[in-house]
């Protein structure tokens, strides 16, 4: 079940100086009223995490959003002041789901702070305010160490995806869902199953999906 953002949480989010930038930031990265990133450059996916999310804050009101106009449920502030990942994927979010980097701080970006996208064998530059989204659960990732004296912060949004299968399930454990359901049923929920992998898949946008104007009309 997803957890209530506690006092001391929510009194440190409010208490950084420029909340205000985050804000935008995050607007930057998701809302399609404005054109973020997500929005634009995979709307099927963005679809369906507002078909999730819009859900789960209806049904748990108690329930503070990082940023009201964010579709992701989870945020990380890496203050470093020398922010650097070994490569690592991030198994509990969604498998096929997009999770938003952005990088800050002051370093020259030709020397360090570059994304290294290991299973793809690429290494990007990745310059202070430069933003990238990737499938973080299923893509390994880290970043490049930086120069002596540099600063590099990382802020990421992403949404694990317990909470997809939360309501999925109707918003109760696996377990006692399972048990609800006949046997058709259950036959028809591990069919669905096998084929989740396909369906994110085919949540991503093609190079002629992309030339056509997003359709938002599925935002439930």
């Amino acid at each position: 079940m997803p957890l209530y953002l506690v006092t001391l949480t929510l009194s440190a989010l409010l208490a950084l100086p420029p909340v205000g930038f985050f804000f935008l930031l995050a607007l930057f990265h998701n809302s399609y009223q404005i054109s973020g990133s997500f929005a634009t450059w995979a709307p099927n996916l963005y679809t369906y995490y507002v078909n999730h999310m819009r859900p789960l804050y209806a049904k748990y009101p108690r329930l503070i959003q990082n940023f009201l106009n964010s579709v992701f449920a989870c945020c990380t502030f890496n203050f470093g002041p020398t922010m650097c990942t070994f490569d690592h994927t991030d198994p509990g979010n969604l498998p096929f789901g997009w999770c938003a980097i952005t990088a800050l701080g002051n370093f020259d970006p030709t020397l360090g702070g570059h994304l290294v996208l290991w299973d793809m064998k690429i290494v990007i530059e990745f310059p202070p305010g430069s933003t990238i989204l990737i499938p973080s659960a299923a893509l390994r990732h880290s970043n490049a160490a930086i120069q002596q004296g540099k600063t590099c912060y990382l802020f990421t949004q992403y949404t694990a995806g317990g909470l997809f299968c939360w309501v999925d399930q109707g918003y109760q454990m696996a377990y006692s869902y399972a048990n609800k359901l006949s046997k058709v049923q259950k036959v028809k929920e591990a069919a669905r199953g096998e084929e989740r992998w396909s369906m994110g898949v085919g949540l991503f946008s093609t190079l002629n999906s992309l030339q056509q104007p997003p359709n938002f009309d599925k935002v439930q």
